[in-house]
This record gives C-alpha cells, sequence and structure tokens, in this order.
C-alpha cells in the first residue's frame, strides 16, 4: 500500500499560503521560496505552488519507479513523475533521497 505524501493547492502567494496554515493551524514549515512553500501536519503535507510551475495534485511517496518511468531530479534531492487518472486528476509519484 503506497502513502500520500502531500496535497498541492494552487495559490497566488505559497509563503503567505504557509504562513496562514502555520498560524491557523499549526503546520510546522518545512521549505519556501519565490515558487513553492512545503507545510507538514502530523499525518501529511500540504504544498503551495503558483500557477504554471507545477499543476494542483497529490503525491505518493514511493521507493523506486519503473523501468519505463521518465521522472524529474530536483533541486532538493527528489525524483518525481507526474500522471493523470483516468478522470483527469493528477497524480505525482515521488521518491525521496536514500537516506529518508
Amino acid at each position: 500500500m503506497k502513502k500520500i505524501d502531500h496535497i498541492a493547492l494552487v495559490v497566488d502567494n505559497p509563503q503567505e499560503a504557509a504562513d496562514w496554515y502555520i498560524s491557523q493551524f499549526g503546520a510546522l514549515p518545512i521549505y519556501g521560496d519565490d515558487t513553492w512553500a512545503l507545510v507538514e501536519f502530523e499525518n501529511i503535507k500540504l504544498a503551495f505552488v503558483m500557477k504554471g510551475t507545477h499543476p494542483a495534485h497529490f503525491a505518493f511517496k514511493i521507493e523506486e519507479f519503473s523501468e519505463e518511468e521518465k521522472f524529474k531530479n530536483h533541486r532538493d534531492g527528489t525524483q518525481s513523475v507526474y500522471k493523470k487518472d483516468p478522470w483527469g486528476n493528477i497524480y505525482e509519484l515521488i521518491k525521496y533521497p536514500e537516506s529518508d
């Protein structure tokens, strides 16, 4: 069974959105810059992304990619690929560096 890692919401100002969730619900800040921010709750993470940089999506944490999946390497050391389910919803498969 796969674990849902995060849900990404499209917002105008990622850091402002992260700050609001931190102050309103006690989320812990993980990362933030001009294009995206990430906060963590006890059971899930929320990402806030700018339109045009990442789509709204949900992400599954995986251990390995299949041989045919063409993943992208990210600056934080993660690797991921975006896909669509049969109903058009976007999901991401994300793999963390071995140390996680």
